[in-house]
């Protein structure tokens, strides 16, 4: 269905690609669909910007990301490196190696690594649970960056910190956006 669902919709696909970039294996092309079950990895020199039905993703160097979806809702793996991501209504599930979060219709900036992930809600509502210590699940609500946070693989009172912004900006934030048609729900003025 979801698959379905892409291909009519005539936003989707690779919208911007720079350096090395693959889906799957290959080199990705401008207006390449990009959907479940496959892997979008960029290089040391790549940059990806693509839309996935209603959301949007800017893809940095030395990152690797995927999507599945089943049972109701989409499941995005960040697997290694920095995305920025917006994301329409429906429920989301965004597993990276430290921490789980489920999502709606939100904008949000991580940094994934194997024993960390930085992981800002630029705005909207996520529950954030650490894969070490689910217990210290935490619900986090935005409008504009203000609780960035570091996950680790820590079992420790610690696997949850705060953090500063890094690394996205509010004017990437808008351009994700205006791919789907939206605006983010802060005021549009650079302030990161």
């Amino acid at each position: 269905m979801l698959r379905e669902a892409l291909a009519d919709n005539p936003k989707t696909g690779m919208r911007s690609v720079k350096g090395g970039v693959t889906i799957d294996g290959k080199p990705a092309i401008i207006g390449q669909q990009v959907g479940p079950g496959q892997r979008v990895v960029t290089a040391g020199d790549g940059e990806a910007v693509f839309v996935i039905g209603d959301d949007a993703f800017l893809q940095r160097e030395n990152s690797e990301f995927g999507m599945e979806s089943g049972a109701g809702i989409v499941v995005l793996r960040y697997l290694t490196g920095k995305i920025l991501s917006v994301f329409g209504t429906g429920a989301k599930q965004l597993i990276t190696p430290t921490a789980t979060i489920g999502i709606r219709g939100t904008g949000c900036y991580i940094e994934a690594e194997p024993d960390r992930t930085y992981f800002c809600l630029c705005y909207g509502g996520a529950v954030v649970q650490p894969n070490a210590n689910p217990a210290m699940s935490k619900i986090l609500r935005t409008r504009h960056h203000e609780q960035p946070l570091i996950i680790s693989s820590s079992a420790a009172q610690d696997a949850m910190l705060p953090a500063g912004v890094i690394n996205h900006t509010d004017a990437e934030l808008v351009m994700l956006e205006a791919l789907v048609g939206r605006k983010p729900p802060f005021d549009g003025q650079d302030r990161y």
